[in-house]
């Protein structure tokens, strides 16, 4: 009878996250690739607020950040709209408000799941690691080309990781390519200029780093998790 509870209720957690990566792979289909948002509508309302148009498009391509819209897309519009400085303060603004609504999103809906299907005794192991390096791991994470951040938001809160690791690691990981995407929005109408060989550099750097801290990243995690499971070769 217990053996029949506990599949149930395992049953039970893989369903609400089946539904919650089916909900969330909806939204990126629709936003990221269907365009069902016009981002040129919501640039052009952002600007009609006048002098306040950049705390007005903070919380706006936060938001956006979050239903799966390209961080690029978003940050190039900051930099068309606010220029190379302003915009990247601003792209920066919304980085870390898409990293707090995905994060807290992520674990209210998938972090008891999570706990759940990992056991006890993995879970803890994994706060134990997430307390030692979850910072890093975002920050990491950030630096990483191709990983789509909302989504990896989402994934670090269904684990655990602490809002305030959330906020600061992906202040610090995500200031190159705020750079970055912020800079070739801002020089959209000359492509020669020396803005644009600089936020290339910065890409080119930021993502030889990146896959180095993924690989590293990578091989500690093996590690540390071959020593979880044979704690007796100490």
């Amino acid at each position: 009878m217990t053996v029949d509870v506990e599949r149930s209720t395992r049953r039970t957690h893989l369903i609400r996250l089946g539904l919650l990566a089916a909900f969330l792979l909806g939204l990126w289909y629709l936003i990221g690739i269907e365009r069902v948002i016009d981002l040129e509508q919501i640039r052009a309302a952002v600007a009609a607020t006048g002098p306040i148009a950049p705390l007005v498009y903070i919380p706006v391509s936060a938001v956006l950040g979050s239903l799966f819209v390209p961080g690029p897309l978003l940050a190039a519009g900051s930099g068309l709209l606010f220029g190379p400085v302003v915009g990247v303060f601003v792209t920066l603004g919304a980085t870390v408000g898409t990293a707090t609504i995905a994060s807290i999103g992520g674990r209210r809906a998938g972090r008891d799941s999570t706990r759940a299907l990992l056991g006890a005794e993995r879970a803890d192991r994994m706060d134990a690691l997430i307390s030692r390096g979850g910072l890093w791991a975002v920050v990491g994470q950030r630096f990483v080309p191709g990983i789509s951040d909302a989504a990896a938001s989402y994934t670090f809160g269904a684990f655990g990781v602490p809002l305030w690791q959330m906020v600061i690691g992906s202040f610090i990981g995500s200031a190159p390519r705020a750079f970055v995407y912020t800079a070739l929005g801002a020089s959209v109408g000359d492509l020669s200029s020396p803005l644009v060989y600089a936020a290339i550099g910065v890409w080119c750097v930021t993502a030889v780093i990146g896959a180095f801290a993924a690989h590293r990243g990578l091989r500690g995690w093996r590690a540390s998790r071959t020593r979880g499971e044979h704690p007796e070769n100490e």
